[in-house]
């Protein structure tokens, strides 16, 4: 008996969509690649005189090496979603949930989910050694040894079910129980759920993981709490992170919400840059709340979870929807069926909409930077970002596509070009 044209229709949609999205990521690493590997043997000029010939062919190896284990993680991806899909994978899955569904549905629900999530993390733990143990070390910046690793796994695992099973089974709960408006219900909890770990992050989450500790007086504390002020930013607090534990690379970041917000620079940053470096790259962070850029993400991403959660309400009655996906789900597992062929079928939709995402990011860059530059030194941002580029084997010569899909930050010499315009000359460095 023939399946019914609705569903071959989605069924051939869905594997148009995954083999589009999947050749275009196939077709972007290959020109990251050969732009890269192309530009290899010459500085650009904007960097010149700071950046030393061999530190910009470190940078290459490590950009072509990293995109091309990102080749094999996105093809294991994309075949892990052929075996669930179009092999009867899930099918399977669903079946061994099936009998146990009569008897307690909420339980085999949970249990359908957390098998298909467990799965799709464990396909990815050999390729994440590789990428730490290998590719990291490489290129000098795995600090990390191999009982950390399986600890941050084991610790990710334990906060992802303490957080996860509540709001799955309150989602799934809603899907039942709530009538056909239970989306909107779901994207209550949903939003509620998101600035709960908001405020929860810096004081109970992120410590499990990481050691934080006030950030010690002295030139640079006193520097960054001149600048909060002059900015009208107040926070809980100044905190040096011991990222040096996993990684060489360095960052700061901003965590928390309202006034829970922290400021937490990487000990590794704080090795590395000068104390107006710090400063005018902690002006840039502040230009993204002054400007607004957080807040309007957050409601961006809650706007598009009720758009998506809107979908995946009117696709969970549509029979075509589940058996397009390679499952024909008994009533009790019919929700948790829905979600999973949600997650599963979305990221091969939407790909291609990625520019419209980091075309937004770069504009906000933009004006973190022109922040930074009017309230700190610009000139010291400049310093401080060719820094960070050299130490983390950025490469400055990204391929424009490649970049526009992937890059939240401008390329290397676009940004710098900007600031330069916005700032006075300092004395340049020697390259090294």
């Amino acid at each position: 008996m023939s399946a019914p044209l609705d569903t071959l229709a989605f069924t051939s949609m869905f594997v148009l969509a995954l083999a589009v999205s999947a050749g275009l990521r196939t077709w972007l690493a290959m020109r990251q690649i050969r732009h890269v590997a192309a530009h290899r043997d010459a500085v650009p000029q904007a960097f010149a005189d700071r950046i030393g010939l061999a530190s910009h062919q470190r940078a290459a190896a490590y950009t072509i090496a990293r995109t091309r284990l990102g080749q094999v993680d996105d093809l294991v991806s994309t075949g892990l979603v052929v075996v669930l899909v179009l092999l009867g994978g899930l099918q399977w899955l669903h079946d061994l949930f099936a009998g146990l569904a009569a008897e307690q549905p909420m339980t085999a629900q949970i249990g359908f989910v957390l098998a298909v999530s467990l799965l799709s993390g464990a396909i990815g733990i050999p390729i994440a050694w590789y990428r730490q143990f290998h590719l990291e070390r490489r290129f000098g910046f795995n600090r990390m040894t191999p009982a950390l690793f399986f600890a941050d796994i084991g610790r990710n695992l334990l906060v992802g079910l303490a957080l996860g099973v509540p709001l799955l089974w309150a989602i799934l709960a809603l899907m039942r129980g709530a009538g056909e408006q239970w989306w909107i219900h779901a994207w209550l909890v949903w939003v509620g759920f998101n600035i709960f770990v908001l405020y929860a992050y810096p004081t109970v989450i992120a410590p499990l993981f990481n050691r934080f500790e006030p950030l010690p007086e002295g030139g640079v504390r006193e520097r960054v709490e001149c600048l909060l002020a002059r900015c009208g930013f107040a926070s809980k607090g100044l905190f040096v992170m011991d990222g040096s534990k996993r990684s060489a690379h360095g960052n700061a970041y901003f965590t928390g919400f309202g006034r829970a917000k922290r400021i937490v620079f990487f000990d590794t940053l704080l090795e590395r840059l000068d104390a107006g470096e710090i400063e005018a790259v902690l002006a840039h962070e502040l230009g993204h709340f002054r400007h607004r850029h957080v807040l309007r993400r957050m409601v961006i991403s809650f706007a598009l979870s009720a758009a998506g959660l809107w979908l995946l309400g009117w696709l969970a009655g549509r029979p075509w929807f589940y058996q397009g996906l390679g499952v024909t789900p008994v009533p009790e597992l019919m929700d948790a069926a829905a979600l999973v062929l949600f997650f599963i079928a979305l990221p091969a939709f939407v790909f291609p909409l990625g520019p419209l995402a980091s075309l937004m990011s770069r504009r906000d860059e933009f004006q973190a930077d022109a922040f930074a530059a009017s309230h700190a030194d610009g000139a010291a941002l400049v310093a401080a970002l060719v820094k960070l580029y050299q130490d983390n084997a950025s490469t400055l010569t990204p391929d424009p596509l490649h970049s526009a899909f992937y890059d939240s930050h401008p390329p290397a010499a676009i940004r710098i070009g900007r600031l330069r315009a916005m700032s006075t000359p300092i004395t340049e460095a020697s390259p090294s």
